[in-house]
């Protein structure tokens, strides 16, 4: 498995992997100081391969001795997946296998043992991200000495696309940060990096503050980072512009003129050069096969390798498949056909699975029946299965049986006999969700019904699911409308990392939680971890642990009422 090398300081090179597919080659710089390095154009670029280390799909990573290993944004066992989705209504509290109780109440979106994560102890259990703040000013120091890179050593024009790529990698930290934790202490001004009274300045920035912070990284990488890459899973200009529309969708109600930037970034996106994938008799579910990796459909994915032997430091895998399924699948059934598990067997645990209840929500009428069709994409759930006790076990024995809590979300499946470690790239940016950014955009904006234009690219993301248009009465309003892009955004993204954002997004993060797991959330975001607290009280700072946005109380008054 190819690995990259990553310069990460001016004194010592580490070696982390990237996850992708090709051209990411060892370079050995021996010893460096800051008399040998960067002093060339590689080494500008190396130095900026660096900030991808957050986004690899290993188990963990660890830069600081200090601070331990971590959990990379794309690993499920303790990243988007388990922060977002876990959380949210997707899934089904996880209580018949209650092996770890960690699991267990994050199932239920109780967030009250957060406080007590250790920077130091990182286990699959403890999914604790606030020693990622640190990056930031690692990121920080990189863009700046991108920033003084000598004309002599590196075009300008070079010099904005490597610093634009590396300000892209930051503005993607800064976001799933701020979206775990809330507004969070960071270092963004080079003149900080160094500067004590900053770097001991532990309080939380105010919304506005750490918004721009992320729009400015985003808006520059949207005029500078480059069009296109020959490495599978580096980021380009238009993976900035899909990050762009999420972020001003996200911050729009407190940012003037953000709407309108979203809409923006639609028309430039808008070109032609993406469309929904439509092979297959299901598209849906042949999109996330292996052998449809960077497809028509993907902006931008974590390039995965089963080649990978899934250790710390090396490739980059998607184990999802192990972390979803049972222990005791079998890969024949009774009448010793294969089953979806032929390739594999039995999994970890299952600590992901999908709601009943959620499931549900799946449109199942047909079109003649007077309904709006069959979803489609409800068949990459699997709602029974044979197990290696010789039962089938099905919806009814749900709650009833060990670690068989809710449906398997078989979204990524195993095709190679390389557990944990398969091939299928993890996406980050479809075209699905750039036409539903779109649609909530124009009616954001606008605080009307939606336009047709709207409604249209709403349609068009269900006629690839095979559902009928959306029925009248469903955009007859903003209000309405919204509601239908919810659930719209809920049937084609689960298990993507953005299902908590987006409940939050439209207040209804505690309701939507009652209504299919039964659980009104502890908190809006994770709290910060009382070490991180008491460390900024040693400063003389006061830095709260807990944050949330206007309308929280709102949304948990009317989720408490929900019976």
């Amino acid at each position: 498995m190819k690995k990259a090398i990553l310069l990460l300081s001016m004194l010592a090179v580490l070696t982390f992997p990237q996850g992708c597919e090709k051209n990411f080659d060892p370079k050995i710089y021996g010893v460096l100081t800051s008399q040998n390095f960067p002093v060339s154009e590689n080494d500008f670029v190396s130095l900026m391969m660096s900030c991808y280390v957050p986004f690899v799909n290993t188990w963990t990573y660890s830069l600081y001795s200090s601070s331990g290993n971590q959990h990379p944004w794309y690993i499920p066992a303790g990243g988007v997946l388990k922060q977002f989705d876990t959380t949210s209504d997707v899934e089904a509290p996880w209580i018949n296998g209650v092996w770890d109780i960690n699991y267990r109440q994050l199932s239920e979106a109780n967030f009250s043992m957060c406080i007590y994560y250790q920077r130091d102890v990182l286990e699959d259990t403890r999914p604790n991200h606030y020693p990622k703040t640190r990056e930031i000013t690692r990121f920080t120091d990189v863009i700046k000495s991108i920033s003084e890179a000598p004309a002599n050593k590196i075009t300008e024009e070079r010099k904005r696309e490597i610093l634009a790529e590396a300000r892209l990698c930051r503005a993607l930290h800064m976001y799933n940060l701020f979206h775990v934790y809330g507004p969070v202490p960071l270092i963004v001004n080079p003149e900080d990096v160094e500067n004590p009274d900053a770097l001991n300045n532990a309080v939380r920035p105010s919304l506005d503050d750490i918004s721009q912070w992320i729009y400015d990284d985003l808006d520059f990488a949207v005029q500078y980072a480059p069009e296109n890459q020959t490495d599978k899973g580096r980021f380009t200009r238009d993976f900035a512009r899909v990050l762009m529309m999420r972020h001003c969708l996200n911050e729009g109600y407190h940012k003037e003129g953000w709407y309108q930037k979203a809409i923006d970034m639609y028309n430039e996106l808008n070109t032609g050069k993406y469309s929904l994938f439509q092979q297959g008799d299901n598209p849906y579910k042949e999109m996330f096969r292996e052998v449809n990796d960077f497809n028509c459909e993907i902006i931008a994915a974590i390039s995965c390798d089963p080649s990978s032997t899934g250790n710390a430091k090396e490739g980059g895998m998607n184990p999802f498949v192990m972390l979803s399924t049972p222990n005791n699948c079998a890969k024949v059934d009774d009448l010793g056909d294969p089953t979806p598990f032929y390739t594999v067997g039995p999994g970890w645990g299952m600590t992901f699975n999908l709601a009943p209840k959620f499931y549900d929500t799946f449109s199942k009428t047909p079109e003649e029946d007077g309904g709006e069709g069959y979803d489609l994409r409800q068949e990459s759930i699997i709602t029974s299965y044979y197990t290696t006790g010789g039962e089938w076990w099905g919806p009814e024995d749900i709650g009833t049986r060990s670690e068989w809590d809710g449906y398997i979300p078989y979204k990524y499946p195993a095709e190679t006999a390389t557990a944990p470690c398969f091939g299928n790239d993890f996406p980050l940016a479809r075209w699905a969700d750039v036409l539903l950014m779109y649609a909530e955009a124009d009616v954001r904006l606008s605080g009307a019904a939606p336009s047709q234009a709207a409604v249209d690219a709403v349609n068009q993301v269900r006629h690839r699911a095979g559902l009928s248009d959306l029925p009248s009465n469903r955009t007859a309003s903003a209000e309405a409308f919204l509601d239908a892009l919810l659930e719209e955004r809920g049937h084609e993204f689960w298990f993507e990392g953005m299902r908590k954002i987006d409940l939050i997004r439209f207040n209804m993060y505690a309701r939507k939680c009652k209504e299919i797991k039964g659980k009104v959330p502890t908190h809006q975001y994770m709290p910060i971890p009382n070490y991180a607290v008491d460390e900024a009280a040693g400063l003389g700072k006061q830095l709260a642990q807990t944050w949330s946005r206007e309308g929280w109380e709102e949304d948990m008054s009317k989720a408490a009422a929900i019976n």
